[in-house]
């Protein structure tokens, strides 16, 4: 039997947006060059560049590239995606008559571009310089009222994704480990839903073997060229995997994030070892066979061991998380379910997991 599949032949997945990848795919070392031809193939005339206001940078050098194009500016991403700030978007982009979203950055970028597509259905190209993955899924999580809540829509989803290694080269390493452990957390988290394709199973399967084997590289040598090719790689990968579904993990972390302003990337990094451990009673077979697609013994105590071999931090007490957090954290957690994990979630058990990612203890 091949590794990484499960020995039935009977499945069904949901259709609509779980699956669902970019159509076009643009990846290596140059590639933003090809950004107005990405636009052009979409038929557009008058794209939006959308960036943080720390990457405008980057994103002027996108508007030169798309030339006349290009219909405008919005520099204004944050974190989180702040209902407030997609709508903002979406009328900025109505006023400018845009027809193309570039979005061109981190999460927070190709977050707010998804936040403008989800009212306002235009191709979107994506540009990510981190390694999330979130540009190819139709899913975005988007806060509302102080709670990161998940939308799901095709109209979210790419149409073209430029994947360019040289973008990421400057992105400072602990920013670099804590983004690639969020595109380890969806290999991870997708292995064992109900919704997952075979297709996407295998791109779970491989992703998370190429992210393992990346990561310390790219922490060794932050310049290396070729590994930041394939933590780039491990990261598109780990982006269709997302699109198979997501559980508790996600649910969990997107709390720290949208609720408790912990950075997403390291909410991911600092409960993945102990969510993997806690889904190991649920779903014994799948994480085995990702812990030997990813040459480990056990999944969650080898990446809370990789936390420290790259550089960050291993508690959420570092990160500011307080134990008086705990219950609050709970209550969304549980709240916000979406009812994949492939065991019941409780509220003591959520509550015994922030424990042990507060105090940083290393899981079994």
């Amino acid at each position: 039997m091949t590794q990484g599949f499960d020995s039935r032949r009977s499945f069904a997945t949901p259709g609509g947006v779980f699956n669902a990848t970019p159509s076009r795919i643009v990846f290596g070392a140059g590639s933003l060059a090809r950004v107005r031809e990405a636009v052009e193939a979409h038929g557009a005339r008058r794209a939006v560049v959308v960036s943080t206001p720390g990457r405008q940078g980057l994103a002027q050098r996108v508007v030169s590239l798309l030339g006349e194009r290009c219909c405008g500016l919005i520099p204004e991403a944050v974190s989180q995606v702040p209902i407030e700030l997609a709508r903002r978007g979406r009328r900025l982009a109505a006023e400018m008559e845009a027809d193309c979203i570039v979005s061109v950055g981190g999460g927070a970028s190709i977050g707010l571009g998804k936040g403008i597509g989800l009212e306002y259905a235009k191709p979107i190209v994506a540009i990510p310089t981190t390694y999330s993955g979130s540009e190819m899924t139709g899913f975005c999580g988007i806060t509302i009222d102080g709670v990161k809540r998940m939308h799901k829509s095709l109209d979210m989803l790419a149409s073209t994704v430029i994947y360019d290694p040289e973008l990421s080269v400057g992105l400072p390493v602990d920013v670099s480990m804590a983004s690639a452990m969020n595109a380890l957390a969806h290999c991870v988290d997708a292995v064992y839903v109900d919704t997952i394709s075979p297709i996407v199973l295998a791109a779970a399967h491989e992703g998370a073997a190429v992210l393992m084997d990346a990561m310390p590289r790219v922490a060794a040598d932050p310049t290396d060229l070729a590994a930041r090719t394939d933590l780039l790689y491990g990261a598109y990968l780990a982006g269709a995997a997302l699109t198979g579904g997501f559980a508790f993990q996600h649910g969990l972390a997107h709390t720290l994030g949208g609720s408790f302003g912990i950075a997403h990337g390291l909410s991911h990094a600092l409960v993945l070892p102990h969510v993997a451990s806690y889904n190991l009673r649920h779903a014994p077979d799948q994480l085995g066979r990702l812990a030997a697609s990813m040459g480990v013994a056990s999944i969650g105590p080898a990446i809370f061991d990789i936390l420290t071999r790259v550089g960050l931090p291993t508690s959420l007490a570092e990160v500011g998380f307080r134990e008086s957090d705990i219950e609050r954290a709970a209550q969304i957690t549980i709240e916000t379910d979406n009812g994949l994990n492939p065991g019941l979630v409780t509220l003591a058990d959520v509550r015994k997991l922030l424990e042990d990612a507060l105090h940083g203890r290393r899981p079994a």
